[in-house]
């Protein structure tokens, strides 16, 4: 039984993670969970440096869980650290409320920095996203009721098994993180493409707030524009394809060298 652990940035009481969770455990993976306590979206690769951080056994899912007051950088650095037996075979993170595309919502994603902090360990990592219409009616448990929500939550947990499998036992050179990406409609015939992370300059990220001088956060991804299908993660999912991209943080500032010098002067 691979030994796997699960984490995200919305928080232990995401009905994502729910979903993802019990697809796991019916695939027989030996699974632990360690999630924040509360929703810790757009938190990037934070830890926390100045506050003690709180781990609560929970009985949510029908495995080993904690939650954990902390960042999802937090969650997987102590429970690799202090709360599994042995290190897993797998870091899994997600399945996020809405979609990790574009590089610079990637660098802010939580979730991202959970399977970022698995492979930083040397444990091959997963992250998991998908696209919904409305986030805050998902994270409120809004769409329970919503049929075509919730087979398509089924149809991507699923998905995520099979792929994460896929990931288990890869050998692990430098910082490489796979990301994936299931469209708003996923199905059990849905095609997975490897894509590459657009690069889109969101701009401004807050409105003015009531208060002179003060602004509150804003962001809205379907305010993004992209041409025909390029290749990347965003005109991926807008094709109704799953998005398969491998993020290798090794290769940032890194120098094509045609010499045998290992390094090039710069003047």
């Amino acid at each position: 039984m691979p030994k796997v652990l699960i984490t995200n940035d919305d928080g232990i009481g995401s009905p994502m993670l729910k979903v993802l969770v019990e697809a796991f455990i019916t695939e027989a993976f030996d699974l632990h969970v360690a999630a924040p306590a509360e929703e810790q979206s757009w938190i990037g690769r934070a830890f926390s440096r100045r506050r003690t951080v709180q781990v609560t056994p929970s009985s949510v899912f029908d495995c080993p869980a904690w939650s954990i007051g902390g960042t999802p950088s937090d969650c997987v650095n102590i429970a690799l650290g202090h709360l599994l037996p042995e290190l897993p075979d797998l870091v899994v993170s997600g399945i996020n409320i809405g979609t990790n595309t574009t590089l610079p919502l990637i660098l802010s994603s939580g979730t991202i920095a959970g399977a970022i902090e698995g492979v930083a360990w040397g444990v091959p990592s997963i992250a998991f996203s998908q696209q919904v219409e409305d986030i805050e009616a998902v994270r409120c448990h809004q769409n329970g009721n919503d049929a075509a929500y919730q087979e398509s939550l089924r149809c991507a947990a699923a998905h995520a098994t099979r792929l994460a499998s896929q990931c288990i036992g890869e050998r692990i050179e430098g910082l490489k993180v796979h990301n994936v990406n299931f469209p708003l409609h996923t199905t059990e015939q849905t095609s997975v493409r490897r894509t590459e992370p657009a690069i889109y300059p969101f701009r401004s990220l807050f409105q003015s707030a009531k208060k002179k001088g003060a602004y509150t956060f804003q962001f809205n991804l379907s305010d993004t524009k992209t041409g025909k299908d390029d290749g990347t993660d965003l005109g991926c999912l807008k094709e109704g394809c799953i998005s398969y991209t491998v993020l290798d943080f090794a290769q940032l500032g890194r120098v094509s060298v045609t010499n045998s010098t290992s390094s090039q002067l710069i003047e």
